[in-house]
């Protein structure tokens, strides 16, 4: 079969897709995709406000929020594959609707948890479970769009991730400074406890409210299921225009080549999972795509995307969770030494070894929350900046402006001498970084095809959460010791992620022009 004829294959349906139009469907379906990256935005950053808040109810030290903060990023570790597995075999929506609801099961049962210990499990699954939301959402909503739209579609999500980091400071503010004492003995429910459950209701709406969608059409027509995707088009061209059925113009939907199966063949998707054996059919699947993953064609963008996620999530999930902390901590010693400046490191290490800081106050400063709002209003103008201009100075541009912005930002974390001197950096350093986080997950939905797009962003993930599991341990194992290091390290991950960022072919838009 020639490659201008499996073109035209694709071309049938990205016609069929234009004739949808776009309207009332696409905008709802961005809403709630949005809606679904914002509480993600909250669900990876939530342990931010937990650390300076619970460190009393669990005596933590700063090694113990180290492990606490690293938990979650080793359950979206070893979830990312998971979920992009079944994803990519099972379906989109089915697996971003388990992943939602259990996130906010464990979210309300975390929230009970008496000690450290069980808290920190609960929320290595809730990082499981967040794992598989964060890496289906964009495929799931790229899918839906045709190529010359994507992009663009793609890169307004941005602006919900910024929605999230400054709502959750803004709930946190709310409630966290509420005194509330219940229970007895080994179990006590305070603020914090109820800010932890009032987080993760978002998810349990979500995920129900996601039953109203449709299944990815492209994801169908890729699995041999043309006329449940042609349907799907249709109830896409009735929402959009308000016309009837009937006059949608396209009566049937070509499968790609790769869809037709031998005779006899059972389909991974149609299997459910109660028999040895078809548990080692969808084993034998995630091994096949897998393999394909790490040969020619893919090899080369498979290697330099896992090696940007790796280094850009180490520095930015790393930091993002500690900013509440840092600021505590600033906050502390200007309480103590008033009109004394100080680095971070310095400030630290006072922090933690001199004796006018004995004692238990999990109090949160005000300014500890408005100074983290603030962070999350100074990413609304890249928000903005990025979708409105992506076509005309491409996603690569972005990518690698920013990142090497941030590189130099995180170095100038070293020199800050006040809170005012760190909030300005902290501002600038999560617009750059947040802005990247989201630009990453637009160019992975053009590299690589339907049936292995999930899987690629699952082992990207991987990698990334790997890298920010490594960045909070470093992070809670030197805060107190020796922080330039940790500083060096994540300035020299975000230049190392900006050179491969230079590597990526084009996509999108750019590759059309």
């Amino acid at each position: 079969m020639s490659l201008d004829f499996l073109e035209n294959l694709a071309s049938d349906y990205e016609n069929a897709l234009l004739q949808t139009g776009f309207g009332k469907f696409h905008l709802l379906l961005l809403t709630i995709c949005g809606l679904i990256y914002m509480n993600t935005a909250i669900g990876v950053t939530i342990i931010s406000f937990v650390l300076p808040s619970a460190t009393c109810d669990f005596e933590m030290t700063s090694r113990d929020k180290g492990w606490l903060s690293a938990s979650p990023m080793l359950g979206m570790l070893i979830g990312s594959y998971f979920w992009g597995c079944l994803a990519d075999t099972k379906g989109r929506r089915i697996v971003l609707i388990a992943t939602l609801l259990a996130d906010g099961i464990f979210g309300l049962i975390s929230s009970f948890a008496p000690l450290y210990i069980i808290f920190m499990f609960i929320r290595f699954i809730n990082g499981f479970n967040v794992a598989g939301t964060m890496g289906i959402v964009f495929p799931y909503l790229g899918e839906f769009q045709p190529t010359k739209y994507r992009e663009k579609i793609l890169c307004w999500m941005e602006l919900f991730w910024t929605f999230g980091i400054i709502l959750l400071p803004g709930i946190a503010w709310g409630v966290i400074p509420l005194k509330i004492n219940i229970g007895s003995g080994s179990f006590n429910y305070h603020s914090w406890n109820l800010f932890v459950a009032m987080c993760a209701v978002p998810s349990l709406l979500l995920g129900m409210w996601l039953f109203a969608f449709p299944e990815s059409p492209k994801f169908l027509l890729e699995h041999g299921e043309s006329e449940k995707a042609l349907d799907i088009l249709v109830y896409m061209y009735v929402k959009n225009t308000g016309n009837r059925r009937e006059d949608y113009p396209c009566t049937s939907l070509r499968e790609p080549d790769r869809t037709i199966q031998r005779a006899g063949e059972k389909s991974v998707r149609s299997l459910r999972f109660r028999k040895p054996n078809e548990l080692k059919l969808l084993l034998l699947e995630i091994w096949t795509q897998t393999k394909t993953l790490c040969k020619k064609p893919y090899l080369k963008n498979t290697f330099i995307t896992c090696g940007i996620q790796f280094c850009l999530t180490t520095s930015y999930y790393t930091l993002m969770v500690w900013f509440p902390e840092l600021f505590q901590r600033f906050d502390d010693y200007e309480k103590a030494y008033p009109g004394k400046s100080a680095s971070v490191c310095d400030v630290s290490s006072i922090v933690v070894t001199n004796s006018s800081f004995v004692g238990c106050d999990s109090a949160i400063d005000q300014q500890v929350f408005l100074h983290t709002i603030i962070i999350g209003l100074a990413c609304i103008p890249t928000s903005f900046w990025l979708p409105l201009c992506v076509h005309r100075l491409g996603v690569k541009f972005f990518l690698v402006f920013s990142l090497t912005a941030a590189g130099f930002v995180t170095i100038g974390l070293y020199f800050v001498r006040s809170s005012l001197e760190n909030l300005i950096l902290s501002c600038i350093f999560e617009a750059l970084t947040s802005l990247s986080i989201s630009t990453v997950y637009c160019v992975m939905v053009d590299l690589f095809p339907t049936n292995l797009r999930v899987m690629a962003a699952a082992m990207s993930m991987t990698f990334g959460r790997g890298g920010a599991l490594l960045g909070n341990l470093i992070f809670g194992f030197l805060i107190d010791l020796n922080c330039i290091i940790p500083i060096i390290v994540f300035s020299g991950m975000l230049f190392i992620s900006a050179f491969l960022c230079w590597m990526l072919p084009s996509t999108g838009s750019e590759a059309l022009d």
